[in-house]
């Protein structure tokens, strides 16, 4: 299977996941007595049982970046590719939460899909962040990663985009348990430095019925996790560099880290979905850890 091959090929019964479009866009995967589906994607057959049910995170690899805090971001994001491969078992999909590139160039594009392609999963999803759009608000994104998309490709939530989110969420039980995929926070984590949507207070609105929604996002270089009513956040590693904690200085610049400990602030993240268990089991590891089970 060439790249094209595996980033437009439909996604089987054991390859789910619904595509939203743009940096701040949610996507929703839905669990239900055990069973994974998704309406417009899923086309039959017996979908996997829970404890088949696991995915790979992958987030803000921002090819094409140079400077101290990270002098080669291709071989970190390679580490991180690499430590997927090495998984004891393959995983369902693998989603790249979003800054695939630094400067959304062609060539950063091509690089970043070639290396995921490489990816040993049953699906790879992708989520774009505004790094990816620098100059021409997504288009070159759209070429090499949009296919399936919504609208224009939404840049963040939107009238038109939380109607669809709306409408999407009125045939779920509010018993189905929910994962959220989004770029920038879906939580005023820092909103000074951008981190957080205005209008994720009202997508967030559609999520309260559910008794569990796991929230997965990137954008912040940095691991995180805030638990509201319901709703449980998860801010991921970078593949690329670290940024400062929230307020840490006048702006969210790339970490210079002591020599030889960058690789303990990149990493992936790994989610199980536990027959029993009240949302995702979720582990973080670090790009040079052994693999591990989340538990």
């Amino acid at each position: 299977m060439n790249s094209d091959d595996a980033f437009n090929s439909e996604i089987s019964r054991r390859r789910f996941l619904r595509h939203a479009a743009w940096a701040g866009a949610a996507v929703a995967v839905t669990v239900s007595g055990g069973v994974v589906t998704s309406k417009v994607l899923h086309h039959g057959g017996a979908a996997p049982k829970a404890e088949d049910f696991t995915f790979v995170q992958i987030s803000d690899s921002h090819i094409g970046f140079t400077g101290a805090a990270n002098p080669d971001v291709t071989r970190t994001f390679q580490s991180a590719i690499d430590l997927v491969n090495g998984l004891p078992a393959q995983p369902d999909f693998v989603v790249h939460t979003g800054d695939l590139t630094h400067f959304s160039t062609r060539e950063q594009f091509d690089q970043v899909k070639q290396m995921l392609s490489t990816l040993r999963t049953g699906q790879v999803v992708v989520l774009p962040g505004e790094h990816d759009s620098t100059d021409d608000a997504g288009q070159k994104y759209r070429q090499f990663f949009g296919a399936g998309t919504q609208g224009d490709g939404w840049f963040s939530f939107g009238a038109d985009q939380l109607a669809w989110l709306e409408a999407d969420l009125k045939r779920v039980s509010g018993e189905t348990p929910l994962v959220v995929f989004s770029h920038i926070p879906l939580f005023a984590m820092y909103p000074d430095w951008g981190w957080g949507t205005d209008d994720a207070t009202t997508a967030l609105g559609h999520m309260r019925r559910f008794g569990s929604v796991t929230v997965l996002n990137g954008h912040v270089h940095q691991l995180m996790k805030k638990v509201e009513g319901n709703i449980t956040f998860h801010t991921a590693a970078p593949t690329a560099y670290p940024l400062p904690h929230p307020g840490d200085g006048p702006a969210p610049k790339p970490v210079v880290v002591a020599a030889g400990q960058l690789h303990r602030a990149l990493g992936i993240r790994q989610a199980r979905l536990v027959p029993g268990r009240h949302g995702l089991a979720v582990a973080d590891q670090e790009l040079t850890s052994p693999p591990v089970r989340p538990g």
